[in-house]
């Protein structure tokens, strides 16, 4: 038997709504790999879903340092800073994600970086046929 990964293991405290585990697991993460980019932005979730906004906004702004052009990172950032009464921001990181989700597409199935679990569905082989010539 393995052990659980430490992501996953604070995911399912998430997920769990145990937001005061996760957050700790996820600090104990990001305190020995700093460049955790998915610990990060997922700290930030934790903390808006306990109603810290003000700490929401910290770590997702850590997770934008990380990656700038990340549409998920401004998604969360403007759903933090609507929350906290900020709309002129929130619009700001809503139009930062949109912008940012143009920038970087997702791959196309069969490309590098493609999900392997989602191939590409090919049509079936036709039978030969003679054409007329």
């Amino acid at each position: 038997m393995s052990l659980p990964d430490p992501y996953d293991d604070a995911m399912f405290d998430f997920s769990t709504g145990n937001f005061e585990a996760a957050i700790a697991k996820l600090k104990s993460m990001l305190a020995a790999d700093p460049s955790h980019f998915e610990a990060q932005l997922s700290l930030g979730m934790a903390y808006y879903r306990q109603g810290d906004y003000a700490a929401a906004l910290t770590e997702g702004h850590r997770a934008e340092q990380l990656r700038p052009d990340e549409p998920f990172v401004h998604t969360n950032l403007s759903l933090f800073y609507l929350k906290s009464g900020d709309k002129m921001k929130a619009e700001q990181h809503g139009l930062k994600a949109r912008v940012a989700s143009w920038k970087t597409p997702s791959p196309p199935l069969g490309k590098p970086g493609a999900d392997p679990e989602l191939p590409i569905a090919k049509p079936p082989p036709q039978p030969w046929k003679k054409t007329k010539g």
